[in-house]
């Protein structure tokens, strides 16, 4: 799967889950992803995916959320972190995603490969 952000690109690996599955399966998808904490992007869904939540502990640059059954988050810092999500996957090399997706809000455009 693909995650692009302006001109820049990101190969991303989805977790082997049916929610990952069901996000996938929505392909292509476009999200006007807002700024939380300075540390991550979010965007919520029309519609719920399947869940199985668990807490991470920590959060690493480049993680795919899902932040209950509707918004999808990317993470662009490590970081440790009391909430749980369910893992929809990660961002294969994040080293500039945080420099991509800046400091306000962005328009995100997820592809299947």
């Amino acid at each position: 799967m693909w995650m692009t952000v302006g001109e820049r690109r990101f190969a991303i690996t989805l977790a082997d889950n049916e929610t990952a599955r069901a996000f996938a399966a929505r392909l292509p998808l476009t999200l006007d992803m807002a700024e939380l904490n300075g540390n991550e992007k979010h965007a919520d869904l029309a519609q719920p995916l399947p869940t199985d939540a668990s807490r991470p502990g920590t959060i690493r640059n480049g993680d795919l959320m899902l932040y209950g059954s509707d918004t999808v988050v990317v993470f662009y810092l490590t970081f440790d972190s009391p909430y749980a999500y369910t893992r929809l996957g990660r961002v294969d090399a994040p080293t500039d995603l945080s420099q991509a997706l800046g400091w306000g809000d962005v328009r995100v455009v997820f592809l299947s490969d």
